[in-house]
């Protein structure tokens, strides 16, 4: 994965107050940490970074010049959203060097397609891996191409670029591939919905009839009323 030059800012006003007017300013609050060095709070701006991860995913790496001289490159480790606006709130970015190696989670995605008349489900859609800093992938592939019901992919059968190795158990499950249920076994379970429906339908008959009941006595009292009055 290539790198993304973007600038930074210094930040001086922490909290949450000064943390909103970072993003209203078009900013995004983030801090800089690693390599034993003190923390350093930073903005990055919205727009440009939030490209960069569209593109390349949360493990883009940033070679981030910051406007008091320091020049460094880093990986994002904590990414924090706003579901509702689709934006960022906050940034964690760890420093790394060229060549050093770093352990990332990294999507997993599900190619080809399995034997007919079964259902995939994805167990694990990361997969926590070790990686040069400057050449952690973007995502993995795992073929699931023909594969019959019963059967499963695991950490290791999903494809590694060179120099990139499992930091999980290989056995563990990525993917498993079951049978899709029949049309009996689909029909088997129309009686249960029907018995209901028709429990419901009885409820709202009865609840009908007693309000016409009670609709009916009430109109026989007032003309009987009326009767009384009139003699």
């Amino acid at each position: 994965m290539s790198e993304v030059k973007i600038s930074a800012e210094p930040r001086t006003e922490f909290g949450k107050g000064g943390a909103r007017r970072t993003r209203r300013a078009g900013k995004v609050p983030a801090v800089l940490y690693g390599h034993g060095e003190k923390p350093k709070h930073i903005a990055l701006p919205s727009r440009e970074f939030a490209a960069a991860i569209r593109k390349g995913g949360a493990n883009q790496l940033f070679a981030i010049d910051i406007t008091d001289g320091t020049q460094v490159l880093a990986l994002p480790k904590a990414i924090q959203r706003d579901p509702i606006r689709d934006s960022f709130e906050h940034v964690d970015l760890i420093l790394v060097r060229r060549g050093e190696k770093v352990t990332v989670d990294v999507p997993v995605q599900l190619t080809g397609e399995a034997a007919r008349d079964t259902l995939i489900v994805h167990d694990h859609d990361t997969l926590s891996v070790t990686a040069d800093a400057t050449k952690v992938p973007d995502h993995l592939d795992a073929s699931i191409e023909g594969l019959e019901a019963g059967t499963q992919v695991t950490a290791g059968d999903v494809e590694l670029p060179a120099g990139v190795e499992l930091a999980v158990d290989s056995e563990l499950t990525v993917a498993s591939i079951t049978a899709a249920p029949t049309a009996e076994q689909l029909e088997a379970t129309l009686p249960e919905i029907e018995i209901e429906t028709a429990t419901d339908e009885a409820e709202a008959e009865v609840g009908e009839t007693t309000e016409g009941s009670e609709g009916a006595d009430t109109e026989a009292a007032a003309e009987a009323t009326e009767g009384r009055t009139e003699a």
